[in-house]
């Protein structure tokens, strides 16, 4: 999957609400608490954390590419 980027980044919580992994931003903090994503092949569990073109996210056997 491929998500373009409208600003210069987006939030790990924002991704992923945008591309339906969660129902809403408020469900993030224990997602990521149960579940953990990868972002440039490591671990990540911050909901915050800023995320740029060229970084790759994977999470639940998904691969977003961010552009």
């Amino acid at each position: 999957m491929h998500f373009k980027l409208k600003n210069e980044y987006i939030t790990l919580s924002q991704l992923l609400k945008a591309c339906n992994v969660i129902d809403s931003g408020g469900l993030i903090k224990a997602y990521l608490a149960e579940n953990y994503c990868l972002v440039n092949g490591q671990k990540e569990n911050r909901r915050g954390r800023k995320l740029y073109a060229g970084d790759t996210v994977e999470v639940e056997g998904n691969r977003i590419d961010i552009e």
